[in-house]
């Protein structure tokens, strides 16, 4: 007897839904980001590298990149702390926990800037009880990409642990294996491309971070200015094409190491056979 498979409704087909796709898509990213490299195209390149190569632009790139890759990484180790704890335990105000877990979500950055500044400024809560200054250098920076980026890390790798099989731990355990080589050898290679995903979202949004960053980092040109407040300078200076072309390397930069990324998170996926 022939067997027929089910039929599957596609609402609201095919046709209709990639047409919005490609629709949505273009207008709110592809668009804004060809008219970036429309205004770039309006200079010469001797202005342009001009522009971007400017000592004072260059230090902000290294701040900017450099502070963005410490904070995901910081994320990436102790927002898997938290996802561990709020899965494997539970203990009073759980909820809560996990619910402040998103804070920096819904928070304003501007807001999130202020009050950082206020706990870690000189004479803060914080701030006082070291004998080194945090608030308006780069270790503030990082407090504040930090704090922003954890959500990223702690709800991507927080599911992956849910879905794990204990009774492969179990099994693990029961051949004699340590606590340590259950986590090293079962538990951790799962998580890697899951990991890798939160350090990525966590550094593409720590990159291009201004409201909870341009308050704590005092914007000293050449030592605490980021990248973000010299274009968002330049566009109240109305030099649009100055500050296209800085937002153009940004965005180049940014493009080729979330490239790189997802090419190390491709690899662990076939790899370790884990959930990207």
């Amino acid at each position: 007897m022939k067997q027929t498979q089910p039929k599957v409704y596609k609402l609201p087909g095919f046709g209709l839904s990639m047409g919005y796709t490609v629709l949505y898509i273009s207008l709110i990213v592809i668009l804004p980001l060809t008219m970036v490299f429309y205004h770039t195209a309006q200079m010469g390149w001797t202005d342009f590298w001009q522009v971007v190569s400017n000592p004072r632009v260059v230090a902000s790139y290294r701040l900017s990149f450099g502070t963005a890759f410490i904070g995901a990484c910081i994320n990436a180790i102790f927002g898997v702390l938290i996802a561990w704890v709020l899965v494997r335990y539970s203990f009073p105000g759980k909820k809560l926990i996990d619910g402040l877990v998103d804070l920096p979500f819904a928070l304003p950055t501007a807001v999130a800037g202020i009050t950082l500044t206020t706990l870690y400024s000189p004479h803060g809560w914080l701030g006082q009880l070291f004998g080194f200054k945090i608030a308006f250098t780069p270790i503030g920076i990082v407090i504040a990409l930090t704090f922003i980026g954890l959500p990223f890390v702690v709800r991507t790798v927080q599911p992956i642990l849910e879905g794990l099989e204990q009774e492969v731990e179990e099994a693990s355990q029961s051949l004699g294996a340590t606590n340590f080589q259950t986590f090293a050898r079962v538990i951790f290679p799962p998580l890697i491309p899951a990991i890798l995903t939160g350090f990525s979202l966590a550094f593409a949004r720590a990159i291009g971070e201004y409201g909870s960053v341009v308050f704590i980092a005092g914007n000293m040109p050449m030592k605490t200015e980021i990248t973000p407040l010299i274009i968002m300078t330049k566009l109240e200076q109305y030099d649009y094409t100055g500050a296209t072309a800085i937002a153009t390397v940004m965005l180049l930069i940014s493009f080729l190491l979330l490239l790189v990324i997802n090419l190390i998170q491709r690899w662990t996926h076939k790899r370790y056979g884990g959930a990207a």
